[in-house]
Protein backbone atom coordinates (compact mmCIF):
# COMPACT_ATOMS: atom_id res chain seq x y z
CA UNK A 1 0.00 0.00 0.00
CA UNK A 2 0.95 3.33 -0.42
CA UNK A 3 1.68 6.27 1.96
CA UNK A 4 -1.88 7.78 2.19
CA UNK A 5 -2.07 11.95 3.05
CA UNK A 6 -4.61 14.14 3.84
CA UNK A 7 -5.60 16.43 1.25
CA UNK A 8 -8.58 19.56 1.12
CA UNK A 9 -11.80 18.15 -0.37
CA UNK A 10 -11.54 21.39 -2.57
CA UNK A 11 -8.11 20.44 -3.89
CA UNK A 12 -9.44 17.20 -5.38
CA UNK A 13 -12.47 18.21 -6.62
CA UNK A 14 -13.23 20.21 -10.16
CA UNK A 15 -15.70 22.73 -8.17
CA UNK A 16 -17.81 22.24 -4.37
CA UNK A 17 -21.45 23.61 -4.89
CA UNK A 18 -23.63 24.56 -2.52
CA UNK A 19 -27.72 25.03 -3.23
CA UNK A 20 -29.83 28.01 -4.15
CA UNK A 21 -30.86 29.29 -0.27
CA UNK A 22 -34.57 28.83 -1.34
CA UNK A 23 -36.92 26.26 -1.73
CA UNK A 24 -37.63 26.09 -5.65
CA UNK A 25 -41.67 26.37 -6.46
CA UNK A 26 -42.87 22.88 -7.50
CA UNK A 27 -45.19 21.58 -9.76
CA UNK A 28 -48.33 19.46 -9.13
CA UNK A 29 -47.39 17.08 -11.81
CA UNK A 30 -44.33 15.21 -12.72
CA UNK A 31 -41.99 17.06 -15.50
CA UNK A 32 -38.72 15.57 -16.36
CA UNK A 33 -37.00 18.39 -13.83
CA UNK A 34 -36.26 16.83 -10.48
CA UNK A 35 -35.72 18.89 -6.98
CA UNK A 36 -33.02 16.73 -4.78
CA UNK A 37 -33.84 17.35 -1.23
CA UNK A 38 -31.56 15.52 1.87
CA UNK A 39 -34.26 12.45 2.05
CA UNK A 40 -33.10 11.70 -1.21
CA UNK A 41 -29.56 10.81 -0.45
CA UNK A 42 -28.94 7.86 1.45
CA UNK A 43 -25.92 5.28 1.71
CA UNK A 44 -24.26 6.16 -1.35
CA UNK A 45 -26.81 6.59 -3.56
CA UNK A 46 -29.27 9.50 -4.77
CA UNK A 47 -32.97 8.68 -5.11
CA UNK A 48 -34.16 10.43 -8.33
CA UNK A 49 -37.87 8.72 -8.45
CA UNK A 50 -39.44 9.99 -4.95
CA UNK A 51 -39.00 13.98 -5.72
CA UNK A 52 -40.48 16.98 -6.07
CA UNK A 53 -40.66 18.61 -9.83
CA UNK A 54 -40.63 22.02 -11.19
CA UNK A 55 -40.83 24.00 -14.59
CA UNK A 56 -37.65 24.27 -17.25
CA UNK A 57 -37.89 28.12 -16.39
CA UNK A 58 -36.86 27.32 -12.77
CA UNK A 59 -34.89 24.49 -13.57
CA UNK A 60 -32.46 26.07 -15.76
CA UNK A 61 -32.19 29.10 -12.36
CA UNK A 62 -31.48 26.64 -9.91
CA UNK A 63 -28.45 25.12 -11.79
CA UNK A 64 -26.98 28.49 -13.11
CA UNK A 65 -23.91 27.57 -10.94
CA UNK A 66 -23.76 24.17 -11.95
CA UNK A 67 -25.93 21.68 -13.64
CA UNK A 68 -25.79 18.30 -11.84
CA UNK A 69 -24.31 15.12 -13.82
CA UNK A 70 -23.76 11.69 -13.35
CA UNK A 71 -20.23 10.74 -10.62
CA UNK A 72 -21.41 14.13 -8.79
CA UNK A 73 -21.19 13.46 -4.78
CA UNK A 74 -23.78 14.79 -2.92
CA UNK A 75 -23.89 15.87 0.94
CA UNK A 76 -26.68 16.90 3.18
CA UNK A 77 -25.63 19.71 5.27
CA UNK A 78 -28.90 19.54 7.81
CA UNK A 79 -31.45 17.09 8.38
CA UNK A 80 -30.07 14.55 8.63
CA UNK A 81 -26.31 16.07 9.21
CA UNK A 82 -24.03 14.27 7.27
CA UNK A 83 -25.64 11.51 4.20
CA UNK A 84 -23.38 11.12 1.33
CA UNK A 85 -24.53 9.81 -2.34
CA UNK A 86 -23.41 9.54 -5.77
CA UNK A 87 -25.68 10.52 -8.52
CA UNK A 88 -25.64 7.89 -10.76
CA UNK A 89 -28.62 8.83 -13.36
CA UNK A 90 -28.89 11.32 -16.03
CA UNK A 91 -31.91 12.85 -14.87
CA UNK A 92 -32.65 16.46 -14.89
CA UNK A 93 -32.45 16.98 -11.01
CA UNK A 94 -31.02 19.93 -9.31
CA UNK A 95 -30.30 20.52 -5.85
CA UNK A 96 -32.82 21.57 -2.89
CA UNK A 97 -31.96 23.49 0.34
CA UNK A 98 -29.19 22.60 2.76
CA UNK A 99 -27.51 20.23 -0.35
CA UNK A 100 -23.55 21.01 -1.39
CA UNK A 101 -22.66 19.12 -4.13
CA UNK A 102 -18.88 17.86 -5.15
CA UNK A 103 -17.33 16.91 -8.72
CA UNK A 104 -14.37 15.27 -8.20
CA UNK A 105 -11.24 15.74 -10.45
CA UNK A 106 -10.67 11.72 -11.62
CA UNK A 107 -6.76 12.94 -11.99
CA UNK A 108 -6.44 13.63 -8.83
CA UNK A 109 -8.87 11.30 -6.57
CA UNK A 110 -11.11 8.08 -7.81
CA UNK A 111 -14.72 9.66 -7.87
CA UNK A 112 -15.87 6.13 -5.85
CA UNK A 113 -13.45 6.25 -3.36
CA UNK A 114 -14.41 10.05 -2.38
CA UNK A 115 -17.70 9.01 -1.97
CA UNK A 116 -16.73 6.17 0.52
CA UNK A 117 -14.22 7.77 1.88
CA UNK A 118 -16.90 10.45 3.23
CA UNK A 119 -19.19 7.92 4.70
CA UNK A 120 -16.25 6.48 6.52
CA UNK A 121 -15.01 7.00 10.08
CA UNK A 122 -12.07 9.74 9.44
CA UNK A 123 -14.10 12.13 7.21
CA UNK A 124 -17.76 11.73 9.45
CA UNK A 125 -15.83 12.21 12.54
CA UNK A 126 -14.56 15.63 11.05
CA UNK A 127 -18.00 16.31 9.67
CA UNK A 128 -19.14 16.17 13.48
CA UNK A 129 -16.41 18.38 14.77
CA UNK A 130 -17.26 20.76 11.96
CA UNK A 131 -21.37 20.45 12.95
CA UNK A 132 -22.47 23.49 15.04
CA UNK A 133 -26.10 24.41 16.29
CA UNK A 134 -27.77 24.08 19.22
CA UNK A 135 -30.66 21.74 18.64
CA UNK A 136 -30.29 20.93 14.58
CA UNK A 137 -26.79 20.05 13.56
CA UNK A 138 -25.55 21.46 10.03
CA UNK A 139 -22.67 22.22 8.60
CA UNK A 140 -21.68 25.93 7.09
CA UNK A 141 -21.13 26.08 3.74
CA UNK A 142 -17.41 27.57 3.89
CA UNK A 143 -16.71 24.27 6.10
CA UNK A 144 -18.07 22.18 3.25
CA UNK A 145 -14.57 22.90 1.25
CA UNK A 146 -12.51 22.50 4.37
CA UNK A 147 -12.84 18.70 4.46
CA UNK A 148 -10.35 16.46 4.94
CA UNK A 149 -9.83 13.51 2.67
CA UNK A 150 -7.15 10.89 3.73
CA UNK A 151 -5.77 9.50 0.12
CA UNK A 152 -3.68 6.90 -0.82
CA UNK A 153 -2.16 7.04 -4.54
CA UNK A 154 -4.44 6.96 -7.31
CA UNK A 155 -4.15 3.31 -8.30
CA UNK A 156 -5.26 2.46 -4.33
CA UNK A 157 -8.09 4.75 -4.29
CA UNK A 158 -9.11 2.95 -7.62
CA UNK A 159 -9.10 -0.43 -6.24
CA UNK A 160 -10.60 0.43 -3.11
CA UNK A 161 -13.54 2.57 -4.77
CA UNK A 162 -13.88 -0.63 -7.07
CA UNK A 163 -14.45 -3.16 -4.60
CA UNK A 164 -16.75 -1.26 -2.96
CA UNK A 165 -19.01 -0.03 -5.53
CA UNK A 166 -18.71 -3.62 -6.72
CA UNK A 167 -20.90 -4.83 -3.08
CA UNK A 168 -22.89 -1.63 -3.53
CA UNK A 169 -24.21 -2.75 -7.90
CA UNK A 170 -24.25 -6.31 -6.36
CA UNK A 171 -26.79 -5.14 -3.39
CA UNK A 172 -28.45 -2.89 -5.89
CA UNK A 173 -29.01 -5.45 -8.32
CA UNK A 174 -30.68 -7.78 -5.77
CA UNK A 175 -32.89 -4.81 -4.65
CA UNK A 176 -34.35 -4.22 -8.68
CA UNK A 177 -34.65 -8.24 -8.92
CA UNK A 178 -36.91 -8.21 -5.37
CA UNK A 179 -39.09 -5.04 -7.19
CA UNK A 180 -40.03 -6.90 -10.39
CA UNK A 181 -40.60 -10.18 -8.39
CA UNK A 182 -42.55 -8.29 -6.35
CA UNK A 183 -44.46 -6.64 -9.12
CA UNK A 184 -44.80 -9.86 -11.00
CA UNK A 185 -46.81 -11.10 -8.16
CA UNK A 186 -48.78 -8.38 -7.44
CA UNK A 187 -49.89 -8.68 -11.68
CA UNK A 188 -50.98 -12.32 -10.86
CA UNK A 189 -53.18 -11.28 -8.28
CA UNK A 190 -54.75 -8.43 -10.48
CA UNK A 191 -55.18 -10.89 -13.47
CA UNK A 192 -56.70 -13.64 -11.60
CA UNK A 193 -58.62 -11.79 -8.85
CA UNK A 194 -59.40 -8.07 -10.34
CA UNK A 195 -59.94 -8.87 -14.10
CA UNK A 196 -61.40 -12.53 -12.69
CA UNK A 197 -58.75 -14.00 -15.82
CA UNK A 198 -57.61 -16.95 -13.49
CA UNK A 199 -57.28 -20.95 -14.99
CA UNK A 200 -60.32 -21.94 -16.04
CA UNK A 201 -62.34 -18.69 -16.31
CA UNK A 202 -63.40 -19.56 -19.80
CA UNK A 203 -66.05 -21.87 -18.42
CA UNK A 204 -67.33 -20.03 -16.00
CA UNK A 205 -70.03 -17.27 -15.62
CA UNK A 206 -69.49 -13.96 -13.52
CA UNK A 207 -72.61 -13.01 -11.34
CA UNK A 208 -73.84 -10.68 -9.17
CA UNK A 209 -72.76 -10.02 -5.33
CA UNK A 210 -72.55 -7.53 -2.72
CA UNK A 211 -68.69 -6.63 -4.61
CA UNK A 212 -70.37 -6.63 -8.08
CA UNK A 213 -69.54 -9.25 -11.13
CA UNK A 214 -67.77 -12.13 -9.50
CA UNK A 215 -67.51 -15.91 -11.33
CA UNK A 216 -70.24 -18.16 -10.54
CA UNK A 217 -69.48 -19.79 -7.16
CA UNK A 218 -67.47 -16.89 -5.23
CA UNK A 219 -68.31 -16.20 -2.35
CA UNK A 220 -68.22 -12.16 -0.53
CA UNK A 221 -68.13 -12.67 3.29
CA UNK A 222 -67.22 -10.38 5.62
CA UNK A 223 -63.39 -10.76 6.43
CA UNK A 224 -64.27 -10.49 9.90
CA UNK A 225 -65.95 -14.08 9.48
CA UNK A 226 -62.81 -15.50 7.71
CA UNK A 227 -60.10 -13.95 10.29
CA UNK A 228 -59.08 -14.01 14.26
CA UNK A 229 -57.16 -10.81 15.00
CA UNK A 230 -54.71 -10.07 18.04
CA UNK A 231 -53.21 -6.85 19.27
CA UNK A 232 -49.37 -7.59 19.95
CA UNK A 233 -46.90 -6.47 22.95
CA UNK A 234 -45.48 -3.28 23.74
CA UNK A 235 -41.98 -3.60 24.88
CA UNK A 236 -38.39 -1.74 24.44
CA UNK A 237 -36.90 -2.91 21.58
CA UNK A 238 -32.61 -4.00 21.91
CA UNK A 239 -30.38 -4.64 19.41
CA UNK A 240 -28.73 -7.18 21.77
CA UNK A 241 -30.43 -11.21 21.22
CA UNK A 242 -31.62 -10.45 24.64
CA UNK A 243 -34.70 -12.66 23.61
CA UNK A 244 -36.86 -13.35 20.87
CA UNK A 245 -37.20 -11.11 17.07
CA UNK A 246 -39.51 -8.12 18.45
CA UNK A 247 -41.65 -7.25 15.06
CA UNK A 248 -42.47 -3.92 14.54
CA UNK A 249 -44.27 -1.42 11.47
CA UNK A 250 -41.02 -0.15 10.43
CA UNK A 251 -39.53 -3.88 9.97
CA UNK A 252 -41.78 -4.38 7.25
CA UNK A 253 -40.62 -2.54 4.14
CA UNK A 254 -42.74 -0.51 1.68
CA UNK A 255 -43.01 -3.78 -0.51
CA UNK A 256 -44.75 -5.54 2.32
CA UNK A 257 -41.80 -7.77 2.98
CA UNK A 258 -40.15 -9.03 6.48
CA UNK A 259 -36.07 -8.71 6.35
CA UNK A 260 -36.13 -10.58 10.01
CA UNK A 261 -32.07 -9.80 9.62
CA UNK A 262 -32.73 -6.21 10.72
CA UNK A 263 -35.66 -7.13 12.98
CA UNK A 264 -34.51 -6.58 16.58
CA UNK A 265 -34.96 -8.29 19.85
CA UNK A 266 -36.76 -7.80 23.16
CA UNK A 267 -37.20 -9.16 26.44
CA UNK A 268 -40.79 -10.43 26.88
CA UNK A 269 -41.97 -12.75 29.87
CA UNK A 270 -41.90 -16.54 28.88
CA UNK A 271 -45.06 -17.35 30.75
CA UNK A 272 -46.67 -14.80 28.26
CA UNK A 273 -44.58 -15.03 25.02
CA UNK A 274 -46.58 -18.39 23.99
CA UNK A 275 -49.80 -15.58 22.94
CA UNK A 276 -47.85 -13.03 21.10
CA UNK A 277 -45.76 -15.80 19.29
CA UNK A 278 -45.59 -15.32 15.45
CA UNK A 279 -46.13 -18.42 13.26
CA UNK A 280 -45.13 -18.79 9.64
CA UNK A 281 -48.94 -17.25 7.42
CA UNK A 282 -49.53 -14.97 10.36
CA UNK A 283 -50.44 -11.69 8.71
CA UNK A 284 -49.69 -8.03 10.28
CA UNK A 285 -51.42 -4.66 9.56
CA UNK A 286 -49.72 -1.59 10.75
CA UNK A 287 -52.61 0.30 12.92
CA UNK A 288 -51.18 3.84 11.25
CA UNK A 289 -51.76 4.99 7.90
CA UNK A 290 -47.79 4.63 6.50
CA UNK A 291 -50.01 3.46 4.15
CA UNK A 292 -51.60 0.41 5.68
CA UNK A 293 -48.50 -2.02 5.41
CA UNK A 294 -49.02 -5.45 5.20
CA UNK A 295 -46.17 -8.37 6.13
CA UNK A 296 -46.14 -11.84 6.27
CA UNK A 297 -44.49 -14.22 7.80
CA UNK A 298 -42.74 -16.90 5.53
CA UNK A 299 -40.31 -18.52 7.69
CA UNK A 300 -40.37 -20.19 11.03
CA UNK A 301 -38.26 -17.66 13.64
CA UNK A 302 -38.79 -16.80 17.31
CA UNK A 303 -40.19 -13.77 17.18
CA UNK A 304 -43.07 -11.23 18.69
CA UNK A 305 -44.93 -8.82 17.62
CA UNK A 306 -45.17 -4.62 18.81
CA UNK A 307 -48.58 -3.07 19.89
CA UNK A 308 -49.91 -1.36 17.15
CA UNK A 309 -49.69 -4.04 14.78
CA UNK A 310 -52.93 -5.98 14.10
CA UNK A 311 -51.85 -9.58 13.56
CA UNK A 312 -54.57 -11.67 10.65
CA UNK A 313 -54.89 -15.62 11.00
CA UNK A 314 -57.48 -17.36 8.60
CA UNK A 315 -60.07 -19.70 10.30
CA UNK A 316 -61.06 -23.05 9.42
CA UNK A 317 -58.83 -22.96 6.50
CA UNK A 318 -61.22 -20.66 4.34
CA UNK A 319 -58.28 -18.40 3.33
CA UNK A 320 -54.96 -19.68 2.12
CA UNK A 321 -52.27 -16.87 3.65
CA UNK A 322 -51.02 -15.82 0.15
CA UNK A 323 -54.34 -14.96 -0.58
CA UNK A 324 -55.35 -13.13 1.79
CA UNK A 325 -51.55 -10.95 2.15
CA UNK A 326 -51.93 -9.91 -1.74
CA UNK A 327 -55.98 -9.01 -0.86
CA UNK A 328 -54.90 -6.95 2.59
CA UNK A 329 -51.95 -5.17 -0.09
CA UNK A 330 -54.64 -4.37 -2.93
CA UNK A 331 -55.47 -1.08 -3.63
CA UNK A 332 -59.08 -1.82 -3.37
CA UNK A 333 -58.89 -2.88 0.54
CA UNK A 334 -56.10 0.25 1.16
CA UNK A 335 -58.74 2.28 -0.13
CA UNK A 336 -61.33 1.15 2.08
CA UNK A 337 -59.28 1.19 5.50
CA UNK A 338 -58.35 4.73 4.88
CA UNK A 339 -61.74 6.05 4.34
CA UNK A 340 -62.96 4.32 7.75
CA UNK A 341 -60.18 5.00 9.75
CA UNK A 342 -60.19 8.22 11.89
CA UNK A 343 -57.81 10.98 12.95
CA UNK A 344 -56.74 14.05 12.36
CA UNK A 345 -53.25 14.28 12.37
CA UNK A 346 -52.28 10.60 11.21
CA UNK A 347 -55.55 7.83 10.87
CA UNK A 348 -55.91 5.06 12.23
CA UNK A 349 -58.07 1.85 12.66
CA UNK A 350 -58.90 -0.52 14.61
CA UNK A 351 -58.83 -4.32 14.09
CA UNK A 352 -62.96 -4.18 14.31
CA UNK A 353 -62.52 -1.98 10.84
CA UNK A 354 -59.85 -3.22 9.30
CA UNK A 355 -61.73 -6.37 9.22
CA UNK A 356 -65.54 -4.85 8.54
CA UNK A 357 -64.82 -5.14 4.75
CA UNK A 358 -66.26 -7.89 2.53
CA UNK A 359 -64.16 -9.61 0.59
CA UNK A 360 -64.29 -11.66 -2.34
CA UNK A 361 -63.45 -15.55 -1.30
CA UNK A 362 -62.06 -18.08 -4.38
CA UNK A 363 -62.91 -21.54 -4.17
CA UNK A 364 -59.83 -23.42 -2.14
CA UNK A 365 -58.52 -24.77 -5.35
CA UNK A 366 -58.10 -21.59 -6.97
CA UNK A 367 -56.71 -20.51 -3.95
CA UNK A 368 -53.89 -23.15 -3.65
CA UNK A 369 -52.88 -22.60 -7.26
CA UNK A 370 -52.54 -18.66 -6.92
CA UNK A 371 -50.36 -19.69 -3.53
CA UNK A 372 -48.20 -22.60 -5.62
CA UNK A 373 -47.66 -19.66 -8.87
CA UNK A 374 -46.67 -16.42 -6.13
CA UNK A 375 -44.87 -18.97 -3.46
CA UNK A 376 -41.51 -19.27 -5.84
CA UNK A 377 -41.78 -15.64 -6.47
CA UNK A 378 -41.41 -15.37 -3.10
CA UNK A 379 -39.59 -17.44 -1.93
CA UNK A 380 -36.49 -16.05 -4.74
CA UNK A 381 -37.24 -12.20 -3.34
CA UNK A 382 -36.56 -13.72 0.54
CA UNK A 383 -33.15 -15.78 -0.49
CA UNK A 384 -32.11 -12.18 -2.56
CA UNK A 385 -33.00 -10.22 0.48
CA UNK A 386 -31.22 -12.56 2.50
CA UNK A 387 -28.11 -12.03 0.75
CA UNK A 388 -28.85 -8.50 0.18
CA UNK A 389 -28.22 -8.45 4.64
CA UNK A 390 -25.18 -10.08 4.32
CA UNK A 391 -23.42 -8.14 1.53
CA UNK A 392 -24.56 -5.03 3.57
CA UNK A 393 -22.82 -6.39 6.43
CA UNK A 394 -19.51 -7.20 4.24
CA UNK A 395 -19.89 -3.95 3.16
CA UNK A 396 -20.07 -2.46 6.17
CA UNK A 397 -17.50 -4.31 7.69
CA UNK A 398 -14.71 -3.41 4.84
CA UNK A 399 -15.72 0.32 4.20
CA UNK A 400 -14.15 1.84 7.29
CA UNK A 401 -11.38 -0.09 6.90
CA UNK A 402 -10.51 -0.16 3.28
CA UNK A 403 -10.96 3.83 3.52
CA UNK A 404 -8.63 4.20 6.51
CA UNK A 405 -5.49 1.93 5.33
CA UNK A 406 -6.26 -0.80 7.96
CA UNK A 407 -6.47 -3.65 4.61
CA UNK A 408 -3.98 -4.22 2.25
CA UNK A 409 -6.33 -3.99 -0.62
CA UNK A 410 -4.02 -5.89 -2.83
CA UNK A 411 -3.97 -8.67 -1.14
CA UNK A 412 -8.13 -8.74 -0.79
CA UNK A 413 -9.60 -11.38 -3.10
CA UNK A 414 -13.32 -10.10 -3.12
CA UNK A 415 -15.16 -12.91 -4.92
CA UNK A 416 -13.83 -15.44 -2.29
CA UNK A 417 -15.49 -12.84 0.08
CA UNK A 418 -18.66 -12.89 -1.86
CA UNK A 419 -19.07 -16.23 -2.17
CA UNK A 420 -17.90 -17.15 1.37
CA UNK A 421 -20.79 -14.62 2.34
CA UNK A 422 -23.62 -15.36 0.11
CA UNK A 423 -23.05 -19.55 0.28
Amino acid sequence: MSQWTGRPIKDVCFAVVDCVNKTAPSQAEPTPYKMLRTTNVRGGWVDTTNVKYVDEPTYAKWTRRMVPEPGDIILTREAPFGDVGMLRSNDQVFLGQRLVMYRPDPHECDPDFLMYSMMGPTVQAELKSLGSGSTVEHLRVPDCEKITIPCPSLDDQKRIGSILRSLDELIENNRRRVEVLEEMARAIYREWFVKFRYPGHEDVLLVDSALGPVPNGWDTPRLSNLVSTQYGYTESASSEPIGPRYLRGMDINKKSYIDWSTVPFCHIDPSISPKFRISVGDIFVIRMADPWKIGICEEDIDAVFASYLVRMRPKSGQLIPYYLFFTLSHDAYQDWVTGASTGSTRKSASAKVMTEPRIILPPQGVQVAFNDAVRPLRETMRNLTQNNAKLTALRDLLLPKLVTGQIDVSALDLDALVGDRVA
